[in-house]
């Protein structure tokens, strides 16, 4: 027998509520709430503290899309409660970081600054000039605010230096020699 992810219940903390109401769940807890939209293929309960995602029909998207909704469940479970972050790391000589009310303000070695206006939802610290941590309860858009400050510098190949994730491993290359 195998076991699919899609068939594992989650537990709620005390202080997460969901309303289920067509088609839509609504996860309410300390840091905020957060929505999403069920597909009519899968059919979300609750009992007893527990949310299980099951599917209405028996084919191949049924069940793919339960083990992604139950996924996303999890995620906004874990979002309202604890929260996620991404941390960053500025390498190279006079790459700079500062926050500026909802803009973040970016040295990268260009000749202007970069200016990078702060979404809804996330908060960006940077408790050292090369430091930047992009916090938030949605984690498809902290993921995606880090990604997109990556973008302006990533990690070039040769000496490392630009934006990277702090836990990224960079493999540089060699030289070219004479």
């Amino acid at each position: 027998m195998t076991f699919r992810v899609a068939h594992k219940p989650i537990e709620l903390p005390s202080s997460v509520k969901i309303d289920y109401k067509e088609n839509q769940v609504i996860v309410t807890g300390p840091q905020g709430n957060l929505t999403q939209n069920i597909p009519t293929l899968v059919t979300v309960s609750v009992d007893k503290g527990m949310v299980v995602v099951k599917e209405n029909v028996e084919s191949k998207t049924a069940i793919t899309l339960c083990g992604t909704i139950r996924a996303l469940l999890n995620n906004h479970v874990i979002g309202v409660t604890q929260g996620f972050n991404k941390k960053l790391q500025l390498v190279g000589v006079g790459y700079r970081a500062a926050v500026q009310g909802d803009i973040l303000n970016l040295t990268l070695g260009f000749s202007h600054p970069v200016k990078f206006t702060i979404p809804k939802g996330i908060t960006i610290e940077t408790p050292s000039q090369t430091e930047i941590i992009v916090k938030g309860i949605n984690k498809q858009q902290v993921g995606q605010v880090a990604a997109n400050i990556r973008r302006y510098r990533p990690p070039e190949p040769y000496k490392g230096k630009g934006v990277r994730y702090v836990d990224e491993q960079i493999i540089l290359k060699e030289t070219k020699k004479k």
